[in-house]
């Protein structure tokens, strides 16, 4: 597999073919690159600090998506890297995570509408620029609100009859009921 270059994803570039991919191989990110410059609303100098944070948090989110071994990554150092949820602030950046909702989400019908929400990020990274942690913060009801906007396709009475009658023990999101 040929492996073109990635102006979001440096490491894309090296040694793409020797990593243990997710799925089979390196993913191709020209469509999701079309996307996000169509919808971003901050276009950062080249090689300012900014564009470089940019593009660093873009090569770790792809890597913690689609690489399948810790040591295959380029944005972390294995031996330090820890994932931290709501642990205490440091430096932090901001970002938007989007996409147009265009299928149905528990039982709410599409909207074909732009969902948003913005995560604050902090991320502690080594002399080259690894990530050894990061912390993610975000308000779900952001994501939700734009999820649960249209009115219910089915109703979620006939839903739950569908479902095992005994559901007092089962411990799961109330989301995906």
């Amino acid at each position: 597999m040929e492996v073109a270059g990635d102006k979001y994803r440096s490491i894309l570039n090296d040694e793409a073919k020797s990593m243990q991919w997710r799925h089979s191989g390196p993913l191709i990110f020209d469509k999701v690159n079309k996307l996000f410059e169509e919808g971003r609303t901050k276009e950062w100098p080249g090689g300012s600090i900014e564009e470089t944070i940019q593009n660093v948090v873009r090569s770790w989110e792809m890597e913690l998506s689609h690489k399948t071994s810790l040591n295959d990554f380029k944005t972390t150092n294995p031996e330090k890297f820890k994932l931290i949820v709501n642990g205490p602030p440091m430096v932090a950046y901001k970002f938007r995570h989007w996409g147009y909702f265009e299928g149905p989400f528990q039982g709410h019908a599409p909207s074909g509408e732009m969902v948003e929400f913005y995560v604050i990020g902090i991320m502690k990274v080594d002399e080259f620029m690894r990530a050894e942690d990061v912390e993610i913060y975000y308000d779900p009801v952001e994501l939700f609100a734009g999820l649960f906007k249209r009115p219910v396709l089915t109703p979620i009475a006939e839903t739950q009859q569908n479902k095992s009658a005994d559901t007092s023990t089962s411990h799961h999101c109330p989301c995906y009921e």
